[in-house]
């Protein structure tokens, strides 16, 4: 007998006294649990996402969609990046402000290729307000997951108020959970034994979120 075979064995012998009329486990087990805290207006949500980027230690960002590019530009300027690797989905109006050097989104490029790039810029899924939480799920706009892990800074583009829900079961609804979900709540941050707190371990330390509405 294999490990295979042993461990279906003991899983029949487990349920040997279940009646065969017994529900399922998905009709079993309720989901009747809150899909939001509190009644808040849409202006309220979108305040409540900055608020907890902001708590997580993310740069938040607000403007209109005619500032946008203006907006990054002024954001790479500031971070004095001379590169900016962009998705090839992503809007080339949104760096049409920008001298940066445009740096394609290739399968080729080796993690120390992507470690000297000075900034990434992408759009995203959906941010979720009750948590400070962008989810990137690999579409053109946002690109291969490990753009938004390598390079040291971040800049992404959340549309309020149509990408911004208040709670994580209203951000699944919309998620396709076959696609690479890639979930941010802040920089990339540890801490070691002694809670001394290190950022930019595993993904960039310096997240940006432009919040265009």
């Amino acid at each position: 007998m294999n490990g295979r075979e042993r461990i279906l064995g003991r899983v029949r012998r487990a349920l040997a006294d279940v009646p065969a009329d017994e529900p399922p486990y998905e009709a079993a087990i309720g989901r009747d649990y809150l899909r939001e805290h509190g009644d808040r207006s849409v202006g309220e949500t979108v305040d409540l996402l900055a608020e907890n980027l902001a708590d997580y230690r993310a740069i938040v960002h607000r403007c209109t969609a005619e500032d946008l590019a203006a907006t990054i530009a002024g954001m790479l300027a500031a971070r004095g990046a001379r590169t900016v690797l962009v998705p090839p989905g992503l809007d080339p109006g949104w760096l049409a402000a920008t001298d940066a050097e445009r740096l394609p989104d290739v399968a080729a490029s080796t993690p120390r290729e992507l470690d000297r790039v000075d900034s990434v810029v992408t759009a995203c899924a959906v941010a979720v307000a009750e948590t400070g939480t962008i989810v990137l799920d690999g579409s053109p706009d946002q690109g291969r997951r490990r753009i938004t892990l390598v390079p040291d800074h971040h800049i992404c583009v959340v549309r309020v108020p149509g990408q911004v829900v208040s709670s994580v079961p209203q951000a699944m609804e919309r998620l396709d959970p076959a696609r690479p979900l890639t979930w941010i709540s802040g920089p990339s941050a540890t801490s070691d034994i002694e809670l001394d707190r290190v950022e930019g371990v595993h993904g960039p330390r310096t997240l940006e979120v432009i919040l265009v509405g």
